[in-house]
């Protein structure tokens, strides 16, 4: 089974990198850009055990909030492959 999660930094945390990149399409020459968000992406292959999907979730929402995003500034959704 696989799981595609996504972290971002919540909107009212300043992106500079985003901020970086934005500015960097613009010089070469991508007009019309009005906003960049950086981000992150995992894919995760989890070991098909019989969970139900609900214990997937659990464990998904658990690595999120442990390890894979900082939940102060970022935010974390997750979708899982069947």
């Amino acid at each position: 089974m696989k799981a595609t999660v996504i972290v971002e930094l919540k909107p009212s945390v300043l992106d500079p990198q985003g901020k970086a990149i934005q500015h960097s399409l613009s010089t070469l020459g991508f007009e019309g850009v009005e906003d960049v968000r950086a981000g992150k992406l995992f894919r995760i292959t989890l070991a098909d055990r019989g969970q139900p999907r609900e214990e997937i979730e659990r464990q998904l929402r658990q690595m999120c909030e442990r390890l894979l995003a900082n939940t102060v500034i970022e935010k974390f959704s997750y979708s899982i492959d069947d």
